[in-house]
């Protein structure tokens, strides 16, 4: 065989691995299966797309036309997919109400109490946090961060935690808080308050953390996210509903596309901060999954930033959210 032969048949596996990284991308996207291998396909979705445009760039060397055409084609539906996330408003241009109070809301899944509670409350000190989500809160951890200061800072709370493991949630608050519960049936802690902004009514704040597909069977999954959805429909007709959270989920995946029905939407979405990947980031590698979210209905995000959170193995958010004062 000669070297120019090899390096076309060469050329050809490449374009023809990156078109097959594609197509399961795109079908894992459309995908509503309650299946674990779907759900982590979906997950990595974006970066099987990138496979596809470097099978492509091989093609387009290679001269492998009819490769590149089929490549051409997965990319260009890979970008309407994924595209949108990228340009502000694409979703639909957000209603601010310029009389509306702002509350700046952070997010941090803690890695079952690991994060760094000096360093956790410095930055809720130092970035003026309103209200903050956690999840994976252990009895430990509420300790560790009382001592180092957060309940000063933020001293209306709503805690679940748990004694060990990842199943504690907490909301903490510079803003009164009332009327806290747990998400029924969903088998990690996921909590609701009501948080008075000096509104005539209450800003209904979730704090979730559905299971993951990867350790839980994906119907378990699945369940998860019909319940959070259907609590998530019953809190629609307020005027402010803020979901913030690690929702084991991504963009790719429908069950989260599904939630954004009847009024809400992603803050990355609605600013054009397109894929952010939050997790992990306690590997060599940089995080490749966007799954921690903050979500509005209602209210509009302003502004919205992914930061690191010292001993996590998540970055955390924080989105500026301005309240609609309702009519």
């Amino acid at each position: 065989m000669t070297r120019s032969r090899a390096l076309r048949l060469i050329a050809g596996a490449v374009g023809v691995a990156g078109l097959v990284a594609g197509v399961a991308a795109l079908a894992a996207f459309r995908s509503g299966a309650s299946n674990n291998i779907v759900i982590v396909l979906a997950s990595l979705a974006p970066l099987l797309l990138l496979a596809t445009v470097v099978g492509a760039i091989v093609s387009a060397v290679a001269r492998q036309w009819l490769l590149l055409a089929a490549a051409v084609v997965v990319v260009g539906l890979g970008g309407w997919a994924y595209g949108p996330l990228y340009v502000a408003g694409a979703s639909g241009e957000p209603v601010v109400d310029e009389n509306g109070p702002s509350i700046r809301v952070m997010q941090s899944n803690i890695m079952v109490g690991s994060a760094d509670p000096e360093a956790l409350v410095r930055m809720v000190r130092e970035r003026d946090i309103d209200v903050l989500t956690i999840q994976e809160l252990t009895d430990p951890s509420v300790e560790a961060l009382r001592k180092a200061g957060l309940e000063d800072l933020l001293p209306h709370q709503v805690l679940a935690p748990h004694t060990t493991g990842g199943g504690g949630g907490g909301i903490y608050s510079r803003l009164p808080l009332s009327n806290g519960r747990q998400v029924e049936g969903m088998a990690l802690t996921n909590l609701v308050a009501e948080v008075d902004a000096g509104l005539g009514r209450p800003v209904i704040l979730y704090d979730v953390h559905p299971v993951p597909a990867y350790i839980a069977p994906a119907a378990h999954w699945t369940e998860d996210f019909d319940r959070l959805r259907a609590d998530m429909d019953s809190s629609a007709a307020h005027d402010n509903v803020i979901v913030s959270g690690d929702f084991n989920a991504t963009y790719s995946h429908s069950k989260f596309r599904d939630l954004r029905h009847g009024g809400y939407v992603d803050a990355a979405d609605q600013l054009g901060a397109g894929i952010l990947p939050t997790y992990p980031t306690d590997k060599r590698y940089p995080a490749v999954v966007g799954i921690d979210h903050i979500l509005t209905k209602g209210a509009t995000a302003t502004s919205f930033e992914r930061i690191d959170v010292a001993g996590s193995d998540h970055h955390g958010l924080v989105a500026d959210v301005r309240l609609t004062t309702g009519s």
